[in-house]
């Protein structure tokens, strides 16, 4: 080990969402005085105005601190399962976890999620119970709970992250029990890019954790999977602002500027190797660092600008918000009546509504969106395998033999006494029960599996009701099973809407014809004609529904005079309402496609 290194620790904070983990940041800050009193504030780290509004961790953020002679690099990371991608990737670059557990709630899907994760990469797992100051904390339950987890003789810390009780005894025991980064068999200097961002004047910022040798100012690097060069502008640390310094050491997490413009030369997972006589004449591809799994897309939707000049704005901005969101995958997609866009991939429905919301608010960008959906395989008649990911997509059922739709393994930690609700919200959403543990005398884990085009919307809202808000779910991809499903159209004002075309169970589909229309008619704004809303399968149509027009009295600044005058205004008035019921168009705003997916 060099002595450098010696003094550093690399860790981060993993938690299910909502335990405090953003709390214990700002305590640590405060801790190690890397921030000034004057200029602290709750969530410090969470730097977006959404994750402030929201109250959640959405993107990973690192932070250099110093206390009692160590350097200390904290990756503070999300807690909601649509970010745990966030999650792996910040323990590529780090020793150690902090694994923290609220105390009032106890143990959830993704703290067993995120402590699994830093099992198989063989990080050292610091317990906390936090909360302890709250009236309603159960310390001690908890406490064995994590025994049980972890081990009987495991050290678990009892804290409260909002008035800092024993924040300092737990950064003592991460500063003794956290290695220090161990040096990597290699000469060259490399460098892991975990995540990364745009600066308009410094061009792409990678986030990088320093494996082997130093980076500096005036060097060139080369990125092995990219195989391509860059020059760096500078490098420095985070304070938790971007801090220029002269160098970035081995076992250092910091920043490189490349000064790249072209966003999509930046892969994360990707190694930065400095450029020099002895790598210059080596094949790269054999000093690359482990990176990741590139994430699998579970939720897919097109979206459009509603300016079609917009289009290449729109492109710039999913190349520039990719880079510092990995897990977002988007491709070519145009529609008759839409025009050109991107079809979408995310890993949930909230990352879903956190990108379109990041678009329109920090692009200035205007959007239609289409239903969120998954994708789904189908078999053609000549054997082909195709795969599809809107019901648009969808080809009429004479030109295919079989639908395939995702499974996932659906795990769910409850409160014993809520298991009655949460089993009655199962057994309506075509899932397969597989078994039952309690983990505790009044805990239990419930094991289903279910297809995921019925968990991805509500189905979080909807368990968080039944249990008061103490259950928690997780899930992984399990196979593509067949299905039996069918393609429903909507018609509004006559026109069939792609977009809210969906793919749904045949059993099913009379009823969901009936209530989209239903939905629609509540949601959609009236016109100054009368809109019908019609539900089809194939050319038969299943559910029908009319928005009133709005009326508006054309004689009212009239007084006296003869009747006739009055009788030619109301039958002109008459005659554009036709004329607009014959041509009128309706244009849906976004929440519309959101709200219809709730049940």
């Amino acid at each position: 080990m060099k002595p450098e290194t010696q003094n550093i620790r690399n860790f981060s904070i993993i938690a299910h969402i909502d335990h405090g983990k953003s709390t214990l940041a700002d305590r640590l800050l405060e801790l190690t005085k890397t921030v000034e009193v004057r200029q602290m504030h709750s969530q410090y780290l969470d730097m977006m105005d959404l994750e402030q509004e929201r109250g959640i961790t959405i993107k990973m953020q690192p932070v250099r601190m110093q206390y009692n002679g160590y350097i200390l690099n904290l990756i503070d990371t999300p807690g909601h399962v649509d970010f745990s991608y966030e999650v792996s990737r910040s323990l590529a670059a780090v020793e150690g976890v902090i694994l923290l557990v609220d105390g009032t709630k106890g143990i959830q899907a993704q703290t067993l999620a995120h402590l699994s994760q830093a099992q198989k990469q063989n990080k050292v797992i610091i317990a906390a119970v936090n909360k302890i100051d709250l009236p309603n904390a159960r310390p001690e339950e908890i406490e064995e709970e994590l025994k049980n987890l972890l081990g009987q003789d495991v050290e678990i810390f009892k804290i409260s992250a909002k008035d800092g009780t024993n924040v300092d005894k737990l950064l003592d025991t991460v500063i003794e029990r956290v290695p220090s980064p161990k040096n990597s068999p290699s000469s060259l200097d490399r460098a892991l890019i975990f995540d990364s961002t745009y600066d308009s004047y410094k061009g792409v910022l990678a986030y990088v954790r320093v494996f082997n040798g130093s980076f500096r100012g005036d060097q060139k690097i080369k990125l092995i999977a990219q195989n391509k060069e860059a020059g760096i502008m500078e490098v420095g640390h985070f304070k938790p602002q971007l801090s220029v310094q002269k160098e970035i050491k081995e076992g250092e997490i910091g920043f490189i500027a490349t000064g790249l413009k072209d966003p999509s030369l930046i892969r994360v997972g990707d190694t930065a190797v400095i450029l020099n006589s002895e790598s210059q004449f080596l094949d790269l591809k054999n000093f690359a660092l482990e990176g990741y799994k590139d994430p699998r897309p579970v939720v897919f939707a097109s979206m459009f600008p509603k300016d079609g000049a917009e289009f290449a704005m729109l492109k710039d901005s999913l190349l520039k918000l990719k880079l510092s969101d990995a897990a977002l995958t988007f491709e070519l997609d145009s529609q008759e009546v839409l025009g050109r866009g991107f079809r979408c991939g995310f890993l949930g429905s909230l990352h879903m509504e956190i990108v379109l919301e990041r678009l329109e608010r920090e692009y200035n960008l205007s959007l239609i969106t289409t239903t969120p959906s998954v994708s789904y395989e189908i078999i053609l008649r000549d054997g082909t395998i195709q795969n599809i990911f809107s019901a648009a997509d969808l080809p009429t059922s004479d030109r295919y033999s079989e639908v395939r739709e995702p499974w996932v393994s659906l795990t769910l930690l409850s409160p014993s006494k809520y298991i009655g609700g949460i089993l009655e919200l199962l057994a309506h959403r075509r899932g397969i029960s597989k078994h039952t543990e309690y983990i505790s005398e009044d805990r239990v884990e419930i094991f289903y599996e279910i297809p995921l085009a019925e968990i991805i919307v509500d189905f979080h809202d909807k368990l968080k009701s039944v249990s008061s808000g103490y259950a928690s779910l997780s899930y992984e991809f399990l196979e593509l099973r067949k299905g039996d499903l069918i393609k429903l159209d909507i018609l509004v004002a006559g026109e069939l809407v792609d977009a809210l075309s969906r793919i749904v169970p045949s059993d099913q589909a009379q009823d969901e014809g009936k209530r989209i229309v239903e939905r629609l008619k509540e949601l959609l704004p009236r016109q100054w004609f009368e809109v019908m809303l019609q539900a089809a399968i194939g050319g038969k149509i299943i559910a029908r529904e009319n928005i009133a027009a709005l009326k508006k009295d054309v004689t009212s600044h009239m007084y006296g005079g003869d009747i006739t005058r009055k009788m030619k205004l109301r039958e002109k008035q008459k005659k554009g309402k036709k004329k607009m019921k014959e041509r009128g168009r309706v244009d849906i705003p976004n929440s519309v496609f959101f709200e219809l997916l709730k049940r």
